[in-house]
């Protein structure tokens, strides 16, 4: 109950101070609260805080230099503000492997975990630093340029973004238990393991969400300006769908690239 009690109100403050800077829409706050509270009380200070690691750093990255990367982002289906449709795509595998732990506990259920936030972290820092190269994106199918902000294109700078998102989760995550006192030499507890398991996680997840993007994310073309975009509407005109399952969206992929990390070494 008192952990409950202390998630829900770290949730409430952190969530609060996202919605106020814009950061997550009126639906994105509750589902962040829920998340929040729920990984607290099922897991401990390390699920919980590796989950923020994730949240802090990639809500920072999305207002970083904002304008510059507003041409690309415009073809986006959503908006740096996160909805609850977001957060539970970055957010609600990790949860199910928290709930997993907390009935079946083994080590395994926590280096899943990691595996999975490092995914959905590297991927948001490829995309967000990404956004800045000032190389051409190339397409991860045929690496053929491609226009800025374009599924499945990918970028040097976009790459390092990855590997480096993926060891800030596994260096997050050492942290965390180092703070909680949890042994070094303990199962997926140590610095280089986890960093390895970041690093790995950040990788393969983020180059799966670059293929799933240029493979099966449904796409649309403006009926107006021409542009390839992932949403069904574009200068104030509706869209041509040219590609992908109406509901394989951006979300659903989140989701699906992250599904590899679940299966580590136990």
């Amino acid at each position: 109950m008192e952990s409950g009690l202390i998630g829900l109100a770290g949730s409430l403050f952190i969530a609060g101070a996202a919605y106020w800077k814009k950061s997550l829409s009126a639906s994105g706050f509750w589902a962040a609260v829920v998340l929040g509270t729920l990984m607290y009380a099922l897991g401990s200070p390390a699920w919980f805080g590796t989950l923020i690691a994730f949240f802090l750093t990639s809500s920072a990255l999305s207002k970083w230099k904002h304008r510059r990367k507003a041409a690309a982002e415009s073809g986006y289906a959503k908006s740096g503000r996160r909805d609850a449709g977001q957060v539970l795509a970055n957010g609600g595998l990790g949860l199910l492997l928290c709930l997993g732990h907390a009935f079946l506990p083994n080590p395994g259920w926590w280096a899943a975990f990691i595996g999975v936030m490092a995914a959905v972290n590297a991927d948001t820092w490829a995309t967000e630093i990404g956004g800045l190269s000032r190389s051409a994106p190339r397409s991860i199918l045929n690496g053929r340029p491609v226009e800025p902000g374009t599924s499945g294109g990918i970028t040097p700078l976009g790459t390092m973004a990855t590997a480096a998102g993926g060891l800030f989760i596994g260096a997050a995550a050492w942290a965390l238990n180092a703070a909680a006192g949890v042994p070094h030499e303990a199962r997926w507890a140590g610095f280089l393991p986890l960093c390895l398991l970041g690093l790995g996680g950040g990788l393969v997840g983020s180059l799966t969400d670059s293929w799933l993007g240029a493979v099966c994310q449904v796409m649309y073309r403006c009926s107006v300006c021409g542009k390839e975009i992932e949403k069904s509407r574009h200068c104030g005109a509706a869209a041509a769908r040219i590609r992908g399952a109406s509901w394989m969206t951006n979300d659903a992929v989140n989701l699906i690239s992250s599904a590899p990390e679940v299966l580590p070494p136990c």
